[in-house]
């Protein structure tokens, strides 16, 4: 090996290596400090890319929970107002039933045609407060709910509305129906029957969209979730590997260091020549 003052090979071939070492430690503890492997395209471009892409999906899946959960909020609500008619449709069949009596004496029956008014206009005072971040299901509009169940906002689930103000197709009497003879407190009880059946199958139609969105919504919860475990096994790092690699390489730069000042000291060796 050849002596000179002007190139130290060894101290060369010493700092490269030391480079190298200092560069992988560095990237070690910023995984470390991230928590990632993979933290940007120039890390791994293909994989950044698809963790990319999955991570729009999880963000659009957010979007879908939050359409499912307001409009969960929504039929809930209607479905608890109509179980509200429903027992106020079984009152008032109880007072006109009552009320049909034609034995029954006038005074009798004025009293409960007084009840009979107050628990029907409960029904109204009902459907006007069904309302969800202003959606109502049961009054004399026109509202329904949509909710999307994809990332793209491709896909729906749409619950129909269902009029249940009186008057309309489900309770069919009027909001001022009421009696004041046998004969008409009979007549309304034919017109309660059929509200009754006609709020059954319309809570069936909403109980029906009520499960098919909670189900989409548990779904989505199981969509994210997966979503969520792909993209940490794509971009997260291994920390007890990590935590080992980084112990590694800190006693690399250690023994580098020291081969560096080695080496640089081999110079000094040429001056016993010259003594």
């Amino acid at each position: 090996m050849a002596f000179s003052v002007n190139t130290n090979a060894s101290a060369l071939s010493a700092l490269q290596q030391l480079q190298k070492t200092t560069t992988s430690l560095s990237e070690t503890q910023e995984r470390i400090n991230t928590g990632l492997k993979i933290r940007s395209a120039k890390d791994n471009a293909a994989v950044f890319a698809i963790s990319q892409n999955l991570r729009a999906d999880f963000r659009g899946y957010d979007a879908v929970a939050q359409s499912l959960d307001r409009s969960i909020s929504a039929t809930d609500v209607a479905l608890a107002a109509s179980e509200a008619i429903g027992d106020l449709l079984l009152q008032l069949k109880e007072r006109a039933v009552a009320a049909a009596d034609a034995g029954l004496d006038s005074a009798s029956r004025a009293a409960l045609q007084e009840d009979f008014n107050q628990i029907r206009d409960q029904i109204s005072t009902i459907i006007v407060n069904a309302s969800f971040n202003g959606t109502n299901l049961i009054d004399g509009g026109s509202d329904q709910v949509v909710a999307i169940t994809t990332p793209d906002a491709t896909q729906n689930i749409t619950v129909a509305h269902e009029n249940m103000s009186p008057g309309g197709s489900i309770v069919t009497f009027g909001p001022s129906s009421t009696f004041a003879t046998a004969s008409q407190a009979a007549a309304l009880v034919a017109k309660i029957d059929s509200s009754i059946g006609n709020l059954s199958d319309a809570q069936t139609r909403l109980g029906s969209g009520a499960k098919a969105l909670q189900t989409q919504r548990d779904f989505t919860t199981i969509i994210q979730d997966t979503i969520q475990r792909g993209i940490g096994n794509l971009v997260d790092a291994d920390l007890a590997r990590e935590s080992a690699q980084l112990q590694a390489l800190q006693v690399k730069q250690q023994l580098g260091l020291q081969a560096l000042s080695i080496a640089n000291s081999q110079p000094q060796a040429i001056l016993s020549l010259f003594q």
